[in-house]
């Protein structure tokens, strides 16, 4: 095969292996095959554009046209002219899909599903990349810079998976580019003939027994290029900034080593959030066991974001400290008010990853493994050093917190410091949240009945819509437009909330997390994405920090803020729970008459969802356990498969030979490249320059061979040249036995893992790559035959004798 052939082969073959990065970014990896194909295509055009010859840009302007093409024809077929041809609708249309798969990256989590503008993205960016690779390493035949297109794919990736790239895929994407720089150098040395200065190298490989000699200066050179590529493929994804999902896909982290020091940095949830409510697949984030007799209230907290300048709400920049371990008391709890201690047992899913850890509120213990710190300001645990909640199980001891509506209306001011802090609101809010927020609140005496009036308003009087699909947002002019539209999710009533109680003067912020969840049949709490939260928490003095529900259709509002709530006084602390609930409560509330299913789907007009009574968990579905056996044994039946074949082949070769009406030239040759082949597969690799006596004898030295197996070797070389030279050929016979023997002794002549690797790696496996590009030679050769014909078609000169 020629060298550009083989470096065209290498080109595709680098650029699929550096695609395989992608695979974990979309939920389906069907979109991989469809890109092999076209890239397949886009290949072997280069190829025959090379073969006419064109000149080298004429050559990349083909395949990127053919690529046009492709796209087309895959994704806008119904826009494009004659069904094929790229039109003004035919971009319009990919246009749209581009930009609609922009949407989609920003609004699904990692594995995100295979909608058409993804698979646009990443197919098309797949070919992209394959025809820079192309050009570079075959058409202007300089590899080392291929590396780069190859780089900037995997980079992509692995920062898209914030960091978390798969080692397989990064070994992948490694060895394609090798593999390219290899090819590279090989056709550069066959360039320059026969080298001097060591034995005559055939196209097969050599064994140790026929060559010692080092690695040739330009392999060298290819090896330091691709250790130095690599390098920086290790180094940049790590530097890149993280793409991830932040709430429920890990941003942000923690700064500082261990002791007392280092800070917590700023998070903004709010994509993160939006994308996990608009999952085509509510998938399990958390499951929990606990002992609390009542859930509704039992949500599970990440962060507060506590700091509003007018652009976002965030969390502030503060110091973390190791994880002590009983954790302070709350800020602002007075022992006048009933609680209850209950024990919540959490497991995290392995494929969530995110650096804060969701718990109840407000924690007072926490039992965890790795590497975990402390901020005491929002009582939240972040990971350091690489922590993350992918897998974790752990044990928090939290309070339930039960204050009366008269405790709350009787709270005194909050410190003035807390005051100070929590009740900033930039200049630049609209003047309409203010008056708005005073219109609402009309008539009330205490903070808590403002807080009240402004949770009912959002949820039941004001006529707000809840919609995940609007735009999400959290600065001015974003509360602004939500006040004025009434449309939006938890992130705009939450937001909304927190800044028209700051603008009243008490003291709010907002907290990020999941709702209760759904029970299951086994006593546990089953926490999905569509269980993604924001709610605000208000500060009253003697209770501390209370949570409030403004969005409609989610989540529960608190006892103490229904009108039934009783009142006349504090009331006894609540007694704890005297073990483990086998299963939380399933009691009615004033919503329990919506179903979970229509509350995800946001068509209760309830408040207060209730935990359903029954469900079928089901177990693991038959076709998924089908599905991971296939899988299983697929993963398993891989590295056999080389085996297999080299059965099958010599399987064949032996009960054609051994066929009484068998050709005796073809019995005897096959039975000879089956030697040939098996001394192969043990080590000693085939020269074809050598005559059949010179290679018996040469296998028989090699392989250590006893006398018996030697004299079956040159019965087998004697029959190859009686076939080949005598006027008559006559059938030998006994050859498929020699051939046992032979196999057998040259197996016994090797140590164990080099037998194995003779089994399990054979190296005649090389033919199906040689047959393969002979093939593909052969197709590309006269394709390109019919196009110089045409686009040399010869012209007839005029003889001198004509008009």
């Amino acid at each position: 095969m020629s060298g550009r052939g083989r470096l065209a082969l290498c080109a595709f073959a680098a650029t699929v292996m550096a695609s395989c990065s992608l695979l974990p970014l979309v939920d389906r990896a069907t979109w991989i095959v469809q890109a092999a194909f076209l890239l397949a295509l886009q290949s072997g055009v280069g190829a025959l554009a090379r073969r006419v010859p064109l000149a080298r840009p004429l050559t990349v302007l083909a395949q990127a046209v053919v690529t046009l093409v492709l796209l087309t024809l895959v994704f806008a077929r119904e826009q494009a002219i004659a069904g094929l041809l790229p039109g003004p609708e035919a971009f319009e249309q990919l246009s749209q899909l581009l930009q609609q798969g922009a949407d989609d990256v920003g609004r699904y989590t990692i594995p995100a599903p295979g909608t058409d503008g993804i698979r646009l993205m990443v197919v098309g960016g797949t070919l992209v990349i394959g025809l820079a690779v192309d050009a570079l390493a075959v058409t202007f035949r300089s590899a080392a810079p291929a590396g780069l297109p190859l780089l900037a794919l995997y980079s992509v990736a692995a920062g898209l998976s914030n960091g978390g790239a798969s080692w397989l895929w990064f070994l992948l994407a490694a060895a394609g580019y090798l593999l390219l720089l290899l090819a590279e150098g090989r056709d550069r040395l066959s360039q320059w003939g026969r080298m001097f200065g060591g034995a005559a190298r055939s196209d097969r490989p050599q064994t140790p027994f026929e060559s010692d000699a080092g690695p040739l200066a330009p392999v060298r050179t290819g090896r330091r290029i691709g250790a130095l590529a690599l390098g920086i493929a290790l180094v940049i994804p790590a530097a890149l900034p993280a793409m991830g999902t932040g709430l429920l896909g890990g941003s942000g982290g923690a700064g500082g080593e261990g002791g007392g020091g280092g800070t917590i940095s700023a998070v903004n949830p709010l994509v993160s959030l939006q994308n996990s409510l608009n999952q085509p697949e509510d998938r399990e984030v958390l499951r929990y066991r606990t002992n609390a007799q009542d859930t509704q209230d039992l949500y599970l907290r990440i962060v507060a974001l506590d700091q509003f300048d007018g652009a976002s709400w965030k969390s502030s920049e503060r110091k973390i400290k190791d994880v002590p371990d009983v954790l302070p008391q709350p800020d602002g709890l007075s022992p006048a008010i009933g609680t209850a201690e209950i024990r919540t047992s959490v497991s995290a899913a392995g494929w969530y990853t995110q650096n804060w850890l969701p718990m109840p509120y407000p924690a007072t213990k926490v039992d965890i493994g790795g590497h975990w710190r402390f901020e005491p300001v929002g009582r939240t645990l972040v990971g350091d050093r690489g922590q993350t909640t992918q897998g974790v199980q752990y044990q928090v001891s939290s309070l339930q917190v039960r204050p009366t509506a008269d405790q709350l209306a009787a709270s005194q001011p909050a410190p003035p410091a807390l005051l100070q802090e929590y009740t900033k609101v930039p200049q630049t809010l609209p003047r309409i949240v203010n008056t708005t927020a005073r219109r609402v609140t009309k008539g009330a005496t205490t903070d808590y009945q403002r807080a009240v009036m402004l949770q009912d308003w959002f949820a039941v009087k004001g006529g707000f819509t809840y919609d995940t699909q609007v735009e999400s947002g959290s600065g001015t002019e974003a509360i602004a437009r939500f006040l004025k539209d009434k449309q939006g999710f938890c992130v705009h009533f939450s937001f909304s909330m927190a800044a028209m109680a700051r603008t009243l003067g008490i003291p709010a912020r907002v907290a990020v997390g999941f709702t209760p969840g759904e029970p299951r049949p086994d006593g546990t709490m089953s926490v999905g994405l569509r269980d993604a939260h924001a709610w605000p928490e208000l500060y009253f003095e003697g209770v501390g920090w209370t949570r409030f529900e403004p969005t409609p259709s989610r989540g529960s509002a608190p006892d103490y803020t229904r009108p039934d709530t009783p009142s006349g006084g504090p009331s006894n602390p609540v007694k704890p729970s005297e073990g483990p609930s086998t299963k939380p409560s399933a009691a009615p509330t004033p919503s329990s008459s919506c179903p979970a299913q229509m509350r995800k789907q946001n068509e209760c007009g309830a408040v207060a969802p209730a935990a359903p009574t029954g469900g079928d968990d089901g177990g693991t579905p038959l076709a998924t356990v089908a599905a991971v056996a296939l899988g299983v044994l697929a993963a398993l039946a891989l590295p056999l498969l080389p085996w297999l074949w080299r059965r099958r082949v010599r399987s064949r070769r032996l009960a054609r030979a051994g066929h009484p009406e068998a050709d005796p030239v073809t019995a005897t040759l096959t039975v000879w490249r089956e030697v040939i082949d098996t001394a192969w597969d043990h080590g000693i690799a085939p020269d074809d320059s050598l005559t059949p006596r010179k290679t018996a004898a040469r296998m028989v030295r090699l392989g250590a061979l006893d006398a018996a197996s030697a004299e079956s070797v040159h019965r087998a070389a004697s029959a190859v040249e009686q076939v080949l030279y005598a006027p008559s050929p006559q059938r030998p016979t006994g050859l498929t036995e020699d051939a046992d023997r032979i196999r057998t002794a040259l197996r016994a002549s090797l140590p164990t893992w080099p037998r194995l690797r003779a089994d399990l790696a054979p190296r005649s496996a090389a033919r199906l790559t040689w047959a393969a590009t002979a093939k593909w030679e052969a197709v590309t050769s006269r394709m390109a035959n019919g196009v110089r014909t045409l686009v040399r078609r010869p012209t007839r000169r005029p003889t001198r004798g004509s008009a």
